[in-house]
């Protein structure tokens, strides 16, 4: 397999936890988080970035947000749910989950912090973790699948830079 980029998304603004969403998993994002992520897929567009797949986690704020990413862009690329983007979700989960679907060079996954900056770290072989905020969007190019070297971190954009990057 070639190069993969890989873009790891953490999800927009979603509601918060409470008495109102007693099941964490069925969280939904808020209107004003489905605004900006739209705003960061023109962002997105405007640095010329292309999703081949888009995989996300089962949790309703990931996939929506992997879908109003998805809806940003033509071709419009699958979206496919992976129990190992869920919080918890194994390392070596994700890599079987990358390379069974992983069919092209340029793949989003979407997910949630802490174990976004946990993987992101990971795949970069450094100590520690990265933070992202929600909405905050990274690349980071892998030699193969599963992946025989660090990965390079090509870029880390937070989405106020996203937003204003807008297409």
């Amino acid at each position: 397999m070639a190069t993969v980029s890989l873009y790891l998304v953490r999800h927009g603004v979603a509601a918060e936890r409470g008495d109102e969403w007693p099941d964490d998993t069925k969280r939904p994002l808020v209107p004003r988080g489905i605004a900006r992520l739209r705003r960061s897929a023109r962002g997105l567009q405007a640095l010329a970035v292309q999703f081949d797949i888009i995989l996300t986690s089962p949790l309703v704020r990931a996939r929506q947000t992997a879908e109003i990413l998805a809806a940003g862009f033509s071709p419009r690329p699958p979206v496919h749910a992976v129990a190992s983007l869920a919080p918890g979700g194994a390392y070596t989960s994700f890599l079987d989950d990358l390379g069974k679907h992983a069919r092209g060079t340029n793949v989003a996954c979407v997910g949630h912090e802490p174990d976004l900056g946990a993987l992101a770290a990971r795949l970069l072989r450094a100590r520690g973790s990265i933070e992202f905020k929600k909405g905050a969007i990274c690349r980071i190019d892998l030699d193969s699948v599963p992946p025989s070297g660090p990965g390079h971190l090509k870029w880390l954009a937070t989405p106020r830079m996203l937003r204003h990057l807008r297409a």
